[in-house]
């Protein structure tokens, strides 16, 4: 509604995925279910067209064609205008490519989504980190401040009572985290910046990275995270933070 009224539908980029939660057609990524899930987010954001429509996770239950070929008849009807891989491995993410490229008629993943910052790593850097800079993907990680651990509200275990995302950022209380975050103390005493600042600075500086994403709930800590924009990292600092966030051997 808000669109409509406001004539700037063009002027944004609208993504939503599937893949998740089960609903109307099945779960997961089931042909029936992507098509009904879509429609479904079409309702709901009152628009007429998804421009970005994820994959949530891989489903290896379901043939890779079967899936490309239900994000194509959205892209036919005008529904999708493209669509995009989140949670995959690097191996599942070119077999599907793999298989639009010899199929014409189905459509290829544009976009990457892994969750990727300064504490989870594992998951894109390497193999999938090489693909997508071979191919010349976009990719755009979710969790840019590790569900708020890189804020740094959270640095003891007291701080993550009553917190609905404590049980998630416990795990970086330990190893890596700390370390991270003294890292970041730090550059944010010599630059001025706040640790999100830091934190998506880093994270836009790697390589690949087309957009990181981080969640706001208020107009204030929007305006900070757009901080990050005018926050230029040396490369002394852009290496300490890389280095504070490697595991190192036991």
């Amino acid at each position: 509604e808000w669109f409509a009224k406001s004539g700037k539908r063009d002027a944004v980029i609208l993504a939503t995925k599937v893949g998740m939660l089960p609903g109307e057609g099945g779960e997961k990524l089931a042909p029936a279910r992507i098509a009904a899930a879509c429609d479904a987010s079409l309702k709901r954001l009152k628009t007429d067209r998804i421009d970005v429509y994820f994959a949530h996770r891989d489903d290896e239950n379901v043939a890779q064609e079967d899936v490309l070929e239900a994000f194509g008849k959205l892209i036919q009807a005008g529904k999708v205008r493209v669509i995009g891989a989140s949670n995959f491995t690097a191996d599942r993410l070119q077999s599907a490519r793999d298989i639009a490229k010899h199929n014409s008629g189905l459509p290829s993943y544009e976009v990457v989504q892994p969750e990727y910052n300064l504490v989870a790593r594992d998951d894109f850097e390497g193999a999938l980190q090489n693909y997508c800079a071979a191919e010349d993907l976009a990719v755009t990680p979710y969790f840019g401040l590790a569900s708020g651990y890189l804020t740094g509200k959270y640095r003891t275990k007291e701080d993550l009572e009553g917190r609905t995302r404590g049980s998630r950022v416990k795990q970086f209380l330990e190893g890596d985290g700390p370390g991270v975050l003294s890292a970041m103390d730090r550059i944010a005493a010599d630059t001025g910046a706040t640790l999100p600042q830091i934190a998506l600075a880093w994270l836009a500086s790697q390589g690949g990275i087309t957009a990181p994403i981080a969640s706001a709930r208020n107009v204030e800590q929007l305006d900070d995270l757009m901080g990050m924009l005018d926050l230029e990292l040396t490369e002394d600092q852009l290496g300490s933070l890389t280095k504070a966030g490697q595991r190192q051997p036991a």
